[in-house]
């Protein structure tokens, strides 16, 4: 049994932020939409959530705009963020145990960045109440802290500790230039006259001039001290205040934020719930309007339904059965489809079913299409514009200085740079057949199949290609062409200008998807000079799609597997700098070079640039470690460490500095969820160096030190490259049955003639008749009988343990 914790956060617009040069990653707008989403693995002791909204600047440091903080117990008292069912907790007491499911979605004003509430880390304290002759005793040992904020320009903080207990107050000794410092000092505080006193343990930063800077506090009230006095580490927390509004001055952000708390059971509880599922798409053609999996895509819509159908889709694949899954699901939508025009167009769970398969299995491939192409966009910033109503020609003239061209010149010349990008595209995806994976190809080849059985008729002959460059092109192609910074194929969104050259890129792609149909058609007009060039590229596409599904075998059915991609498949790749191992006078920028590296589930490798020959190589399965390092270790910023494991146990540390924060948190993602099954990881290490014979975080000056930090190898971001969790994605699945089990109740046994389901209306405008009939309304029962019962076996499971828990927690804690 395991507990999981992550956090699904979508910062999806700014507005009114105050006048900067440029704001985050949005240049030149004070209302920014950044529209990204991501999912974050937190450890299960997170409790707090900070957005801070920057100015960046190209010299110097980016200025920080404002703020907005969020509690854990925020998130999950707000139930906007569960899609509108209320948030649920394990103890809740129901007889029944529910995840937590909650959340937030709203504008929040930014606030100003207080310096003493910007607090971190936490302190080691052993507090016992003594009594003596002379009368009672507070005798507080103060060991170290971990993680302080830093203070100083140098990146560290010269940290103190302030005892209070009523009246008295004493203070421990100052360590410089620290944000780990070891103490280990008593001290003893005599009670005085009057009612009993809390104790409250302050950390400072002293400073030689001006004002000591608060780095937090930590206070138990006098029960606490009596009954059960502290012993262990403690989170510091700000001076209580009421969080301070700017009243919208600062600006606003609108965000959705999902925290997911989940209990995660042994995998033979889930076993029947998942062996209905397989039992669906297994089945003959006949039953897919009657069974468990048709039962639960009734039930589901919108977001809930993007949400199950990833799920579904990795559960799928981790048994080896994902193209029976879409082929299960693109019989049912075909099924309901008369109108070969409406054919995939809505967002049925069909439609997002395949989305989510193309990019958990194809992203290697689309990056291997599109990145070169993308990237010279963005590198060569060229002016690109057919709209004559969006056309700068003032801008034109200041590019050339050869006075102000026509709307004609400007278009001419945008027509061949747009032409110049678009040849490469299609004839990267044209000539990419021998390059897509295996898995989406036979799932074409299944998609294509079913197109022409639905719709034989020759009027139809399109149908069966559209099916499937809707897909690839529409849905894949273009959106990436569109958002390279949401597929990955970017760190930083693209500027006004380049944003526009992108959008003017998937516009003509997906035309060509459409197999030119819409061509001369709606208000834009002005894209007819790029007619010529899209109606030559439709009969390539053709030829193109009639290869992709050009493909020999089936899906092979075996053993649950845990990995998206092969072990030897490269998931990251770029340019590091990488420390000389042990140099011994150089400075600290000429320690450092340029490498190019490599990352697969086997070797972390890398060599003086793409081309060479000569490379060097850290087994993945020899790292116990990946974390940041200190700015004030080397005096630079974005460093991370990788620690390994060589074969008679020693430790060797590699330092890689990264070129802004993105790419280290991406790197640092990438490299812990592939070293993830790595047995006896590191619980903790030193975000410093040793340099100068003692480490540069706590200052001890023995190298075999313990570890002043812990680690954080659960601290990763989803995406598609996560390795797969059939436990993880079934218990999702009960999760959604068991917030619509009433829905599920009262459609499918108390009144099962009522259906209000999309597919029900699409059957009645249609005159289908699935489902429609007695026989058929009974096997919708028995099914959802069936997973009732299921539902109730899983709850008794989740209530066993449980009570467990609560069994072991009132044998007292076995620490603080």
């Amino acid at each position: 049994m395991a507990k999981s914790s992550s956090l699904n956060v979508r910062v999806v617009e700014g507005r009114a932020l105050p006048a900067k040069d440029v704001t985050a990653t949005v240049w030149r707008s004070l209302s920014p939409f950044w529209g990204e989403e991501y999912t974050i693995h937190v450890p299960l002791d997170f409790h707090h959530l900070a957005f801070y909204v920057l100015d960046e600047d190209t010299v110097g440091r980016d200025d920080i705009i404002g703020k907005i903080s969020l509690s854990k117990d925020a998130i999950a008292a707000d139930p906007r963020g569960g899609r509108g069912a209320a948030p649920f907790s394990w103890a809740d007491g129901i007889g029944v145990a529910m995840p937590t499911f909650a959340g937030i979605d709203s504008w929040i004003n930014l606030s100003r960045v207080d310096p003493d509430a910007e607090v971190q880390g936490e302190i080691c304290l052993d507090v016992q109440m003594l009594e003596d002759a002379r009368g009672r005793c507070l005798r507080c040992h103060v060991l170290q802290a971990r993680d302080l904020a830093p203070r100083d320009i140098t990146g560290t903080s010269d940290p103190f500790a302030r005892v209070f207990w009523g009246s008295q107050s004493l203070e421990t000794s100052t360590i410089k230039k620290t944000r780990f410092p070891h103490w280990d000092e008593v001290l003893e505080l005599r009670e005085m006259p009057g009612s009993p006193a809390p104790l409250r343990v302050e950390l400072w930063d002293w400073d030689m001039v001006g004002k000591n800077d608060f780095l937090g506090m930590v206070e138990f009230p006098p029960q606490v001290l009596q009954q059960n006095a502290p012993s262990g580490w403690f989170r510091l927390l700000p001076f209580p205040r009421a969080e301070e509004d700017s009243g919208g001055t600062l600006g606003a952000v609108r965000l959705k934020v999902r925290l997911i708390e989940d209990r995660i059971l042994p995998s033979q509880h889930y076993q029947p719930l998942t062996e209905l599922l397989m039992e669906s798409v297994l089945g003959p053609a006949e039953e897919d309007a009657v069974s468990p999996l048709a039962v639960l895509e009734e039930l589901t819509s919108g977001d809930c339904r993007q949400d199950l159908a990833t799920k579904l889709v990795k559960l799928f694949l981790g048994q080896g059965l994902a193209g029976s899954f879409l082929d299960y699901l693109t019989r049912r939508e075909v099924t309901r489809t008369t109108d070969p025009n409406t054919l995939f167009r809505s967002n049925s769970l069909a439609s997002k079913a395949m989305e989510q398969f193309m990019k958990l299995v194809g992203m290697p491939y689309l990056h291997e299409v599109l990145k070169p192409v993308i990237n010279r966009v963005f590198e060569e910033k060229k002016y690109m514009e057919l709209d004559p109503c969006k056309m700068d020609l003032g801008r034109t003239r200041r590019i050339s200085f050869k006075g102000a061209p026509s709307e004609e010149h400007v278009r001419d010349a945008s027509l061949g740079l747009l032409t110049g990008y678009l040849g490469p595209i299609v004839d990267a995806i044209v000539g990419s057949v021998g390059r897509c994976p295996p898995a989406m190809r036979l799932v074409f080849k299944q998609l294509r199949q079913r197109v022409e059985e639905r719709f034989p008729q020759a009027e139809h002959e399109d149908v069966k290609y559209l099916a499937i460059s809707g897909f690839l092109f529409l849905r894949f192609f273009a959106p990436a062409i569109l958002t390279p910074k949401l597929f990955d194929l970017r760190d930083q969104h693209a500027d006004p200008q380049t944003s526009r050259s992108l959008l003017l890129l998937a516009k003509a792609v997906q035309s060509i998807g459409n197999l030119g149909q819409q061509l001369g058609q709606g208000k834009e007009l002005w894209m007819a000079p790029l007619h010529p060039f899209l109606l030559q590229s439709i009969s390539r596409v053709r030829h193109f799609l009639d290869q992709l599904v050009d493909v020999d075998g089936e899906e092979e059915a075996g053993g649950p597997v845990r990995a998206l991609v092969a072990p030897s498949v490269i998931v990251r790749e770029g340019y590091l700098l990488k420390r000389k191992e042990e140099p011994a006078s150089l400075a600290t920028r000429f320690a450092f070079k340029k490498r190019y590296f490599w990352l697969s589930g086997e070797t972390l490798s890398y060599s003086k640039s793409p081309e060479w020959q000569m490379r060097s190589s850290i087994p993945v399965s020899h790292i116990c470690a990946v974390e940041r390092v200190d700015e004030g270790a080397f005096q630079l910023p974005h460093v991370m460490q990788v620690m390994t494991r060589g074969a008679a146990g020693g430790l060797h540390t590699a330092y890689l500095q990264c070129k802004n924060v993105n790419e280290l948190n991406q790197w640092l993602s990438a490299l812990r969820k592939a070293s993830a099954p790595n047995p006896d990881k590191l619980a903790s290490c030193h975000p410093g160096a040793f340099r100068s014979s003692r480490w540069t975080c706590c200052l001890q000056a023995e190298r075999s030190a313990a570890g002043c930090s812990r680690t954080h190898s659960a601290v990763t971001l989803g995406d598609w490259s996560d390795p797969l969790d059939p436990d993880a994605e079934i218990q999702m699945v009960y999760r959604q049955l068991l917030l619509r089990r009433d829905q599920l109740r009262m459609k499918f046994q108390e009144d099962p003639n009522t259906d209000s389901s999309p597919e029900a209306d699409a059957e009645k405008d249609s005159g289908a008749t699935e489902g429609a009939c007695p026989d058929a309304l009974a096997r919708k029962r028995e099914a959802a009988g069936r997973l009732l019962e299921v539902l109730a076996d899983l709850d008794r499971a989740h209530e066993e343990f449980q009570q467990r828990e609560q069994q072991k927690a009132a044998l007292g804690p076995l620490g603080h």
